[in-house]
């Protein structure tokens, strides 16, 4: 009888203290997993300026080459600032 009764209270205790542990291991996972997301999407913020900030480098180099073209004369006004328009527009939309 006595062991009947240490069974009864033993394994709902046992089961309860086992779904605790498997609850607290997957709250782990899902806290590593949303900061392995968060980290991922501050680098693609980064990379994302560091491009944003390539494509004004991009951009001045390219309106330096249109003035020297103009200063040649190769280009007209009008045409620099044609190109100039299109540049700006491509590179930064």
């Amino acid at each position: 009888m006595e062991k009947i009764i240490f069974f009864v209270l033993i394994i709902p205790i046992l089961g309860f203290v086992l779904y605790l542990g498997v609850l607290a291991i997957m709250k782990g996972f899902n806290e590593k997993n949303s900061n392995n997301n968060s980290d991922s999407l501050v680098n693609n913020k980064n990379s994302e300026i560091n491009n944003s900030s390539k494509n004004y480098d991009n951009l001045s180099e390219e309106l330096n080459k249109l003035n020297d073209l103009l200063i040649k004369g190769v280009l007209t006004q009008e045409e620099f600032d044609r190109a100039k328009k299109n540049y700006w527009m491509i590179k930064i939309y």
